[in-house]
């Protein structure tokens, strides 16, 4: 039976807010409960971009039940991957084990920040890898030297290590990440209904994998008001990773979705007080091979509502697919 979680959108919400609507979710009965990590927001109007690290660690405090994740975090330009490694290992401690970290190589929207420029893709891999590597190595304990193409590590040591050993997920898109990924990590992410990259995986993988997914949908008792407010916060989703990936800022997405309409963003995301949208997207990913799928409910001030009907009518349909 697949497992379905709750997104934590930094960039839609403060974090008084995400903690509260993380503590509302487990009520809800949410399997479990992931966090994007952005600088950025995608678009002005999201509006937020608060440290998910901050926030998950506060969540572990209100939570007793959901699994969390990050979803996804980039170990290799903005943070250093020891810094993610120790912060992995302390969230792990403060949820009790009920922590995954998930990984990936990033966007430009929130990397560039630093000044460190926006490598390409093949190098993008290339570091995602090595960074893979000494977070695992420093997972096992006991101190970590490394001297590679991209990170250098001068004995670095976790000193508070979890009884759990956090679970490294990592997110692909293609052929290419999948072979390069599924026999570093013990779980796959992606963010598209591919049965291929689940076969893939499973092919190159050195062990059984969750395979993680996320599904944006934007629930309102108003289909109209469902679908302005998807297409003014979520229009940028349509770009795809490829192109996602490499825009510099929210000004960018702005002008490359400028000719996206409303009714091509209700085309390709559930919107509105319909549950059979949502079934048949999610089934999509089921019937894809996906065990576990994350939900984003679009709109930081819209969730109150979108619990309760979690609740008493998605939940228990999703449970019967």
């Amino acid at each position: 039976m697949a497992h379905f979680g709750y997104t934590l959108m930094t960039e839609q919400a403060g974090p008084a807010q995400l903690v509260a609507y993380a503590a509302a979710a487990e009520r809800a009965g949410f399997d479990f409960e992931v966090s994007s990590d952005h600088y950025f927001p995608w678009l002005d109007a999201q509006g937020h971009a608060p440290n998910a690290w901050s926030v998950l660690g506060a969540v572990t405090q209100v939570t007793e039940r959901v699994e969390l994740m990050t979803y996804v975090t980039c170990p290799i330009i903005r943070y250093h991957p020891a810094i993610v490694a120790q912060q992995a290992a302390t969230t792990q401690i403060l949820a009790s084990g009920r922590f995954v970290l998930g990984l990936g190589a990033g966007e430009n929207l929130n990397e560039h920040v630093v000044g460190r420029g926006w490598p390409t893709v093949d190098v993008r891999h290339d570091m995602l890898a090595e960074a893979v590597d000494i977070i695992s190595a420093l997972f096992d304990g006991g101190y970590v030297t490394r001297g590679g193409n991209h990170f250098r590590v001068d004995s670095a040591k976790l000193w508070d290590l979890p009884d759990t050993r956090v679970p490294i997920a990592v997110a692909v898109s293609g052929k290419q990440s999948v072979n390069r990924f599924a026999p570093l990590a013990d779980h796959m992410i992606a963010v598209e209904p591919n049965e291929q990259l689940v076969t893939g995986w499973d092919a190159a993988a050195r062990g059984r994998s969750r395979k993680i997914g996320q599904l944006p949908i934007c629930w309102d008792r108003d289909r109209e008001a469902a679908i302005t407010r998807a297409h003014d916060q979520f229009r940028w989703f349509g770009g795809g990773w490829k192109v996602n990936a490499e825009l510099p800022g929210t000004a960018a997405f702005a002008a490359a979705t400028q000719f996206v309409r409303p009714e091509d963003v209700a085309a390709s995301i559930p919107c509105g007080p319909d549950i059979d949208p949502i079934l048949k997207a999610v089934s999509a990913y089921t019937e894809a091979g996906f065990t576990d799928i994350a939900l984003v409910q679009i709109g930081g001030d819209h969730q109150r509502d979108f619990f309760d009907f979690a609740e008493k009518e998605l939940l228990p349909a999703l449970r019967t697919l």
